[in-house]
């Protein structure tokens, strides 16, 4: 009997059982929001510096392209007008060192080309017989064509020679010929030999701004007659330690011409080339350039850019061939540094 008895169930108190059965939260999607948020672990986000991600950034506003193209306009001044000061005499400028491949000529045709198109009138004399000015100018230099040459050996007046450049306003080129190769052992017993080039340019009846002369890669006779034409002496440098070796001799001859031939020769700009901002060398270069010449050094800086080897291909300046590039906006700053240093009070825009 004990075995079948039915023992009663022991009584135990249950929670409370609520009318609505409990049921998880739904998850709600919640749109991304404007409003800085923390960022948690009770930091707060300052409302003041917070900007929307829908807000357009700087580089938005103006894409590359869009500054590119602005820069192109920049320099390539279509409406004409005069924005680069004109100095109140001309200024004849020789672009030296007998060092090759500094880039001596890159920069007289750039330089020219960029003042040319600010409205100054500019001549370009070629006289180095490689003629590489010549051909970044477009202007023809085969046999045949009456060039520096002639003016130097048969004087030959300057304006017979010198041609108009296609495309540019302002800008003249005497061209040179392979003949210029042997000007150097004809003019040894030329009469006046280091002067015949000044009297050359001081007899062109015409006025020019900027008178530049490129010169070829030695310290000769045609260099001589360059630093006696001139009155200011342009030295590119290449940011490496080779280009500084001969930048001694250099100064040492354009001294014994201010002393003997030249009174009034001076340097008055270096200009630092081929600057790759991804070395150290060009950096330490830099360094020892502006800390041995101060000021004559032009801030702006030429960097290697492949746009300014292509151009002369193309019978053209960098400033033509692609006014966005780097390049071109070096040269541009290059020009425009020399001409507000060349004046006193710059120009209206419209002189």
């Amino acid at each position: 009997m004990r075995a079948n008895a039915v023992v009663p169930a022991r009584f135990e108190p249950q929670p409370p059982v609520s009318a609505v059965p409990h049921q998880a939260a739904p998850e709600v999607a919640v749109a991304p929001s404007d409003t800085p948020q923390a960022s948690g672990y009770g930091e707060e986000v300052d409302a003041s510096t917070y900007v929307s991600r829908e807000t357009p950034t700087r580089e938005e506003d103006d894409p590359p392209l869009a500054m590119e193209a602005m820069r192109a306009v920049q320099i390539l001044n279509p409406s004409g007008e005069v924005t680069m000061p004109r100095p109140d005499r001309t200024r004849v400028m020789c672009v030296a060192n007998q060092k090759g491949g500094v880039g001596k000529t890159t920069t007289t045709v750039n330089l020219a080309v960029a003042l040319a198109l600010h409205g100054n009138r500019v001549l370009v004399v070629d006289l180095d017989p490689q003629g590489n000015a010549s051909t970044g100018l477009n202007v023809p230099h085969h046999t045949g064509v009456p060039d520096v040459y002639d003016c130097l050996i048969d004087s030959v007046p300057l304006e017979e020679v010198a041609q108009a450049v296609e495309g540019i306003p302002n800008l003249w080129c005497v061209p040179a010929t392979i003949d210029l190769a042997g000007a150097e052992i004809e003019l040894v017993s030329v009469v006046a030999r280091e002067s015949r080039l000044a009297r050359a340019i001081a007899a062109y009846p015409g006025h020019f701004d900027y008178v530049f002369i490129d010169c070829p890669p030695s310290l000769g006779l045609l260099t001589v007659n360059a630093l006696v034409a001139a009155q200011e002496v342009l030295i590119p440098i290449q940011c490496e330690y080779y280009a500084l070796e001969g930048l001694n001799q250099l100064i040492n001859n354009i001294n014994l011409v201010r002393q003997h031939l030249n009174p009034k020769l001076e340097v008055s700009t270096i200009l630092l080339t081929m600057y790759d901002r991804r070395t150290r060398l060009a950096d330490a270069v830099e360094q020892d350039v502006r800390n041995h010449f101060g000021d004559k050094v032009l801030q702006a800086v030429i960097p290697r850019n492949v746009r300014v080897s292509e151009a002369p291909s193309y019978g053209q300046s960098v400033m033509t061939y692609d006014p966005g590039s780097r390049g071109a906006t070096s040269y541009f700053e290059a020009a425009q540094e020399i001409a507000e240093r060349g004046v006193k009070e710059p120009v209206s825009r419209n002189a």
